[in-house]
């Protein structure tokens, strides 16, 4: 039995186990949700039932697997000959599925939300209860302290500063002392 949902602006066909990724819905994992947005329920070999708009008592459940975000997509906004240039990125929320039921009169699915991931905690937490029944051995190890040893300290040297030469007066002094050429008259060579 197929049928075929609406949510968050889309429509999607589904069918029981199948994967959808859908707009951001409110949940966390492991929860269940369901839609009562059921546009048409079908199944083979039969005519399908289409609701105007919705099937009333239709309800689709779902299971909530993980809450995510899409790849990023750029948005690059441009004006020619006018220097405008926009570019930004946008990365929208998602919301990762797997149908339980197609349900035509809205019952819900007896064992709803069961997945093999709780079944895995029970079995840890039994391991960890053996665990902290079994005795503890105190092992009778003592650290021992470290001597440590005290640095002499070292006084630090007094750096003197030197003065720096001055280069620009010595400069100066030599552009001084070197006679100034004059330009040879125009009109006598």
């Amino acid at each position: 039995m197929f049928a075929v949902i609406k949510t968050g602006g889309k429509q999607y066909r589904v069918v029981k186990d199948d994967r959808i990724v859908v707009e951001k819905l409110n949940g966390e994992p492991g929860s269940m949700v369901e839609f009562n947005d059921v546009l048409m329920i079908g199944e083979s070999g039969k005519v399908p039932t289409i609701g105007l708009p919705r099937l009333d008592k239709a309800a689709v459940f779902a299971e909530v697997l993980e809450q995510g975000r899409a790849d990023k997509i750029i948005v690059f906004k441009k004006k020619r000959r006018k220097n405008y240039r926009r570019t930004k990125g946008h990365r929208q929320d998602q919301t990762v599925l797997r149908i339980i039921d197609v349900s035509p009169t809205g019952t819900k699915p007896k064992a709803a939300a069961k997945t093999g991931a709780p079944a895995k905690k029970k079995a840890m937490k039994k391991d960890k209860v053996e665990k902290v029944a079994a005795p503890k051995e105190k092992t009778a190890l003592k650290a021992t302290p470290k001597k440590t040893t005290a640095k002499k300290a070292t006084p630090k040297k007094a750096v003197e500063k030197k003065a720096a030469p001055k280069k620009a007066a010595a400069k100066s002094e030599t552009k001084a002392a070197a006679p100034k050429k004059k330009a040879p008259a125009k009109g006598k060579e």
